[in-house]
């Protein structure tokens, strides 16, 4: 809850500091008293939001499930909603007040807005009053902090009770997981004299507890050690109590009793444990752990006493699992398919021989598994719901279609999502609404690292620090803390080993949705949602748009299409109704010009036009003001309006087409013209694909902000201008340049390598055929295209050590390519396309050490395969297109033994369509 309150009291903030009254003027004389009473409200409100929010803080750890306290909360979120609305309808009035060039358009918006207005101090009122009648019904309903002792954490018990349920399962129950006990079993038997520390992480419903108890419940184990104790921590705990709790297991009860440890302090009950294990060999499981803070004491506790202890932890964080040394640590993995079925078989057909699922269920049963992707708790939980039903397709049928609703609503599968949702309670106010945004997105979506990024940053989620961190960055720690508490899944990384796209886990992303849902903050419209509340404040329309005719909330702040099937005058008529808009995504629809309406939207943060029919963009753009990004990839714009220039809030600008999806050809890319004085746009972080010309690579140097360029049609003249400006951007790490044609040579001979530089794409003849001295030893990614180099470049990089990514298209015209022993220790992918004379690569054995992929292209010429590719035994992949017929024939024949270690090897004719690698201009 807290997590609505922090975005409000965030923008509240911004509103204070930015100083919004000296901003206007005196453009709105007529609404001036109005102006000033707004400023004092605001700070009252900052202030009772403020004390509300820590209130919160400090209760709801100890109101889990407590009726009356979530009813109070969905009160304050009406509030703090309600003031949000307030701040943006404010900030859209000033901004339309302001934006008009035209005297008498201004005067026309000004007496057209002028009832506007006049309600907000009725608003200001009602939500004054609602504040009020908050601090009346917590007084009088009983909601208050709860006493507890200073420094410790109150148990709940039904808490206890999920873990403990796992503990006591059968481990003749368990399916999967075989490798992980195997090992587990190998650490605790290990003759290590020093305690080791061993950690399980994993999400929540992975079996962490159940393969620990595995373990813990094996009796050739147990009879190595001396004594052993299992205590779960939770997320709430007291300290005192789970240091007797560890007495009482370790020690005789009675004993423990007897010495009077229910009176003990935590430091004397923390000697007493320490004073008992001295000269033992123990085993300790800490189960379900949050956070680090136990381990301050506990780590006392358990003497380091060189008689080969162990201290087993589970845990969903990894940076809990960080106490433990890595080569001690387990990930849980969700179980395989085969997996799944055999687990699933055995609670839900429990009764019937050799569980064995009836062939008339067997569709739909394996919709169900399939649903659960491989989580074991919902595998078991639902499995054992079913073995209750009647045996007909009609009511597993249902079950299926049912089955979000019946997470939401079916007591029995409340294990499920009390789960779960442990872990999004326990995430901080900043990460929770960063995390709610994401079930926002269809089934099995993979989240890209950037595009999640900058949609919060719109949103307001992502704060700014002021240290020199950019957003961002701050948004991308919160991507990692995401991934560390096992919520979001990488699915890809990028070539410096950065996360490119996430996963949320089918049943996560339903109990998220649903809480997103329950709590108005977004909707998955099609994902089994057929209505859309009024109140609620972002909307995703994954399908079915054509069914939503009535769309009634005006409060909406992102607005995103996945539905792309919908016509454009639909498009054009539901924009119509959201004025208060932040985030509008309107990608691979079948629009073709601009609504008219988005020029309306004074609020609008970020702007998503990529792969639409769109060529043209309107001078009204001016008026977006507060725009953060520009999304006009794919799109059928060449030139941009010189009004782009006055949108001085822009942090990124995308626009360009691919002409040639392989990337064969030195114009793959549309060059976009932007006129204007682009030295406006100083808080540009990205900017691609733009066309050269004299006046804009002079002020290029104004965007010292600047983190990623695309630049092309680059004429020679140009390049020493267009290079003073590239120094004058401290952070640019990700950089192409084009030449504007195949004939005109670029002399880069005197110039000096960018030093942050990490990714660089030069396409473009260069001067004598001489590769330049501009390539930084942090390069990790690299791509020539048609250089006409004359002499062997691969010794030219081979001290790049960081390099992992080389791509060489056309750009040597000579016959022989050498990879010498210990080049490119990091190398991962290897392109080579397009050079004609190509007749001979020589591979030593002791390079490429770490090469997984390796694509020949085009080299008509070579006729052999490499000899030296048989000593890269890390190759995973080989593609091949448009080679040889002869070439082909010795891979499949005589040199086939040289690539025989292969797993995977493509063959592709030169009109078949593979698509290039294009990350740098994707998101």
């Amino acid at each position: 809850m807290a997590d609505a309150l922090f975005v409000v009291l965030r923008k509240v903030g911004l509103f204070l500091g930015e100083g919004a009254l000296e901003r206007i003027g005196t453009e709105i004389i007529e609404v001036a008293p109005i102006l000033t009473n707004f400023e004092h409200s605001m700070k009252q409100f900052q202030g009772e939001l403020s004390i509300l929010q820590a209130f919160i803080s400090q209760v709801s750890a100890h109101k889990d499930g407590d009726k009356a306290f979530d009813a109070w909360l969905d009160q304050v979120r009406d509030v703090s909603h309600e003031v949000e609305d307030i701040i943006d309808e404010y900030a859209y009035l000033t901004a339309q007040a302001v934006d008009t060039r035209s005297f008498f358009k201004r005067k026309f918006h000004q007496i057209k807005n002028f009832a506007s207005w006049q309600k907000l101090p009725i608003q200001i009122t009602q939500v004054e009053a609602r504040i009020q009648r908050l601090a009346e019904m917590r007084n009088r309903y009983g909601i208050s902090v709860v006493e507890q002792d200073k420094g410790s954490k109150l148990q709940q018990p039904n808490q206890l009770c999920k873990s403990d349920s796992a503990y006591l399962t059968d481990n003749s129950d368990i399916v999967g997981n075989v490798d992980e006990i195997a090992i587990l079993t190998q650490w605790l038997l290990e003759e290590k004299q020093e305690r080791t520390i061993i950690a399980i992480l994993g999400m929540g419903g992975l079996g962490k507890t159940t393969v620990t108890s595995s373990v813990y419940k094996n009796q050739n184990i147990r009879r190595t050690f001396d004594c052993y104790a299992w205590v779960t921590l939770s997320q709430t705990y007291q300290a005192e109590e789970l240091l007797r709790e560890i007495i009482n297991q370790l020690i005789d009860q009675r004993t423990g009793m007897a010495s009077g440890i229910v009176t003990m302090s935590r430091v004397r009950l923390v000697e007493a444990i320490q004073s008992y294990l001295q000269d033992k060999k123990y085993m300790i499981v800490l189960d379900d752990v949050w956070d680090k803070d136990a381990w301050l004491f506990l780590n006392y506790a358990f003497a380091r006493n060189n008689c080969g202890s162990k201290v087993l932890m589970t845990t969903r964080r990894k940076d809990v699992s960080s106490l433990a040394a890595d080569s001690y640590v387990i990930e849980l993995r969700t179980l395989r398919d085969a997996e799944s079925w055999e687990l699933f078989c055995k609670k839900a057909f429990r009764l019937s021989t050799n569980n064995v699922c009836p062939e008339n269920l067997t569709s739909w049963a394996k919709k169900i598994v399939a649903r659960c992707q491989g989580l074991p708790l919902a595998i078991v939980t639902i499995g054992s719901i079913l073995s209750y039903r009647e045996l007909e397709e009609h009511a597993w049928k249902f079950f299926y279609n049912q089955l979000s609703w019946q997470l939401a609503n079916n007591p029995e599968l409340n294990w499920i999502s009390n789960v779960l949702n442990l872990s999004l309670n326990d995430l901080p106010s900043y990460l929770r609404s960063c995390f709610l945004y994401c079930s926002l997105y269809p089934e099995d979506y993979k989240i890209k690292r950037k595009l999640i990024s900058r949609l919060w940053i719109a949103e307001g989620f992502v704060e700014e620090r002021g240290d020199g961190t950019t957003m961002e960055e701050v948004a991308e720690y919160y991507l990692r803390e995401l991934t560390q508490r096992s919520l979001l899944q990488v699915t890809e990384r990028n070539a410096c080993g950065r996360p490119r796209t996430f996963l949320m886990h089918d049943l996560v992303r339903d109990v998220t949705s649903i809480i997103a849902k329950r709590e108005n903050f977004g909707i998955g419209y099609g994902d089994g949602t057929t209505h859309v509340a009024h109140e609620a404040r972002r909307l995703s329309i994954q399908r079915g748009a054509k069914y939503l005719h009535s769309l009634a909330s005006t409060r909406l702040r992102s607005f995103i299409l996945f539905d792309a099937g919908v016509p454009s005058s639909w498009i054009y008529d539901i924009l119509s109704r959201f004025r208060l808009l932040r985030v509008l995504c309107l990608r691979f629809t079948d629009i073709e010009e601009v609504p008219g309406v988005v020029t309306e939207l004074y609020n609008l943060r970020y702007l998503d036009f990529s792969h639409t029919k769109l060529k043209k963009i309107p001078p009204s753009f001016r008026k977006l003001v507060n725009l953060q990004v520009l999304d006009l990839r794919f799109s059928g714009v060449e030139e941009l309006p010189v009004e782009i220039t006055m949108l001085t809030n822009l942090r990124h600008l995308f626009v360009f087409t691919v002409h040639d999806i392989q990337e064969r050809s030195l114009n793959c890319f549309s060059a976009t013209k932007l006129p204007g004085n682009i030295c406006y746009l100083k808080n540009l972080q990205a900017l691609y694909t733009i066309s050269a010309n004299k006046k804009l690579v002079s002020q290029l140097g104004n965007l010292t902000l600047m983190r990623s360029l695309a630049i092309v049609e680059v004429h020679q003249s140009y390049t020493a201008e267009l290079w003073n400006s590239l120094t004058e951007m401290p952070n640019l790490s990700r950089l192409f340049i084009s030449a504007c044609d195949a004939n005109e040579i670029l002399d880069l001979n005197t110039l000096k390598p960018l030093p942050n530089l990490t990714f660089f794409w030069l396409a473009g003849k260069l001067e004598g055929g001489v590769l330049p001295s501009i390539f930084s030893e942090k390069l990790v990614r690299l791509k020539l295209d048609w250089s006409g180099l004359k002499k062997d470049p691969i010794k030219s990089f081979c001290h790049m050590l960081n390099l992992v990514d080389l791509c060489l298209s056309g750009a040597y015209a000579g016959e022989q390519l050498s990879f010498c022993t210990r080049w490119f220790p990091k190398l991962k992918s290897l392109q080579l396309a397009d050079m004609d004379h190509l007749n001979l690569i020589k591979i030593e054995d002791g390079t490429l050490m770490s090469l997984h992929t390796l694509e020949l292209t085009g080299l008509t010429n070579l006729k052999a395969v490499p000899e030296g590719i048989k000593y890269i035994r890390t190759l995973d992949q080989m593609v091949l297109t448009d080679m040889s017929n002869e070439f082909i024939e010795r891979l499949l024949g005589s040199d086939h033994h040289i690539v025989q270690h292969i797993p995977d090897i493509r063959n592709f004719g030169s009109s078949d369509s593979q698509e290039g690698n294009i990350h740098f201009l994707s998101m």
